[in-house]
């Protein structure tokens, strides 16, 4: 089967600011997966598909997905509203309002838009974010890609934290310098990153005197 082929099951449309934001909503990757197959549903008129068809989507079992519907609705994420059919007939459809005012209001009161002459505007996360270097870490890479990072590239850069033991400056520096190259790639800083390790560059100073020795 050739990729136009799997083009007739269509598409679904995410928003990129849940897709950034969602840890800091305490939404679980599991809790994400579900919520993309509601969304993917609606997208295709079904309102208030059945555990077992969303299960059948995913590595969820029946009960996993019935756990996270109810630890949805508890956080108010989401709600089942009851509708009626032109003939009459009473039924239920999710609601996820909840979850995108939720998103909304962390958007407003964390993101703020700097507005200068003759520039675009920057998006800049606020003191409780930027503490995080994960999370401060995420936005620069954003900023400068233009972009929402996917959770897999969150994680990426996690891992250049957490398991290399890189220093957030240093990241910054390898972010840098894939800027000036115009290679806006989490892959292309990796490399980066990759070949001051195997010239044993430890600290921002050795990194800095390399680069000069190599300009």
């Amino acid at each position: 089967m050739h990729f136009n082929d799997y083009r007739a099951l269509g598409f679904t449309t995410l928003q990129n600011g849940l897709i950034a934001y969602y840890p800091q909503l305490q939404i679980t990757d599991a809790e994400l997966i579900l919520i993309i197959q509601l969304e993917a549903f609606f997208q295709r008129g079904e309102q208030f598909p059945t555990n077992e068809k969303i299960a059948a989507n995913t590595n969820l079992s029946v009960n996993d997905v019935a756990t996270l519907i109810q630890n949805l609705i508890d956080h108010k994420y989401l709600a089942i509203d009851q509708t009626t059919d032109p003939q009459g007939r009473i039924g239920n459809r999710y609601n996820l309002n909840g979850l995108y005012s939720k998103l909304d209001d962390f958007i407003q009161k964390n993101i703020m838009v700097r507005n200068q002459t003759n520039s675009k505007s920057a998006p800049v996360v606020s003191d409780s974010l930027e503490n995080n270097p994960l999370n401060k870490l995420s936005r620069q890479f954003e900023i400068e890609f233009g972009r929402y990072l996917s959770p897999i590239e969150r994680e990426e850069i996690a891992s250049w934290l957490n398991l290399d033991h890189y220093m957030p400056e240093i990241i910054e520096m390898a972010l840098r310098e894939a800027v000036l190259s115009q290679a806006y790639s989490l892959k292309y800083v990796d490399r980066i990153l990759l070949n001051w390790q195997r010239h044993n560059l430890k600290t921002p100073a050795e990194v800095r005197q390399f680069l000069q020795r190599n300009r």
